[in-house]
């Protein structure tokens, strides 16, 4: 099982945006350094809390302080940008990384996002956008040709050479026959996931607790049932949020008392009440909604404690969904907790996860 991490990125509203920048940063270059796997970058545009509008610029400085580490867009909300244009983006990051980026991309699920595009996402729209936009990425990535797109939300075109060769289609992928595209479910039998099994992309898997994680494997197997593509577990990477101390009692503290706890108390928690999902971290759907509070997120949701508290807990995943083949942990600000933060990742990578090296493995 590779491990990872996942930025949002999250920063506390008073940091400024270059000092979340330089943080994120210095902290790719220390988990390339301890031996993660891979980074995946998000982007939102009106979340103060995950204000980053340009994961590409992220990844771009991420992939100079880095030496091995994937670092990849985790992804581009499609329904936001022009395929044509984006297709060169990912293109590029291609061909400056040697192939060390995947393609991830996501249909948004930001309601003020969607009123500032004039997106309709309570339609669906947004997912249909999203597919749409991937078909034409595609055409671009693996074409031999001009072509024409003419779409319900784009057209596109590959143009005919103009009158001679300064003038002509030229940016085509690094990697053959493109990069390979990974796409974020966070919802119950994810219809985002779906999409995954039917092209073959790789699963970001993202959720509260357990329970709803064999949902969506079931959807990547039903997407790939319906187009004969190969489902590999290899391919399925699952966020969670992970901090590691060397007793319970002091990993649990530094989450109520730190940036965990402040976002969960912030910002989780009220859009999970507003939205009306807190189902998604219950256990079980009858544990009554005024039970639902942080210490319960920590015993139920996160893998939060000594090692071997955090081992168990990785476990239960394994065992609940038949193993992946990727931890994702998600990163919050640690500004104040530099120290901590590099601990608890330090032992994650170095004591936890080599007895799992075998999980998820593709057969």
């Amino acid at each position: 099982m590779k491990l990872g991490t996942f930025m949002m990125p999250n920063h506390p509203p008073h940091r400024s945006f270059a000092e979340g920048h330089d943080h994120d940063l210095n902290y790719l270059a220390f988990l390339d350094q301890i031996g993660f796997d891979e980074a995946w970058i998000g982007e939102h545009y009106t979340l103060p809390r995950e204000p980053c509008p340009a994961p590409d610029l992220l990844v771009a400085q991420g992939l100079v302080v880095t030496k091995n580490m994937r670092i990849s867009t985790g992804g581009y909300m499609l329904p936001y940008h022009h395929p044509a244009e984006l297709a060169h983006r990912i293109v590029w990051l291609d061909h400056i990384s040697k192939g060390r980026c995947y393609a991830g991309v996501g249909s948004s699920a930001i309601q003020t996002d969607w009123e500032m595009f004039d997106v309709d996402g309570v339609s669906g729209e947004n997912r249909r956008m999203m597919e749409e936009s991937l078909e034409i990425m595609l055409r671009y990535w693996t074409s031999d040709g001009p072509f024409e797109y003419k779409g319900k939300y784009w057209t596109a075109r590959r143009p005919e050479q103009g009158f001679d060769d300064n003038y002509v289609y030229h940016i085509t992928p690094y990697t053959k026959p493109h990069p390979q595209v990974a796409i974020a479910g966070f919802s119950p039998k994810s219809p985002t996931l779906n999409l995954c099994g039917r092209k073959g992309f790789i699963p970001l898997s993202f959720g509260f607790s357990n329970r709803f994680l064999p949902s969506h494997w079931d959807s990547v197997l039903e997407g790939a049932n319906e187009t004969g593509v190969e489902a590999n577990r290899s391919r399925w990477r699952i966020g969670r949020d992970v901090y590691i101390a060397e007793t319970d009692r002091e990993a649990r503290e530094k989450v109520k008392n730190g940036a965990i706890g402040e976002h969960y108390h912030k910002f989780w928690m009220p859009m999970l009440k507003h939205v009306g999902i807190l189902d998604n971290v219950k256990h079980d759907p009858d544990v009554p909604d005024s039970d639902i509070d942080l210490d319960y997120i920590i015993d139920r949701c996160m893998f939060v404690g000594n090692p071997k508290t955090v081992e168990q807990r990785i476990a239960d995943m394994v065992e609940v969904t038949g193993g992946c083949g990727g931890l994702l942990v998600n990163t919050f600000d640690h500004v104040d907790d530099v120290q901590g933060w590099h601990d608890s990742v330090g032992m994650l990578c170095k004591e936890i996860m080599p007895k799992f090296v075998d999980v998820g493995r593709a057969e």
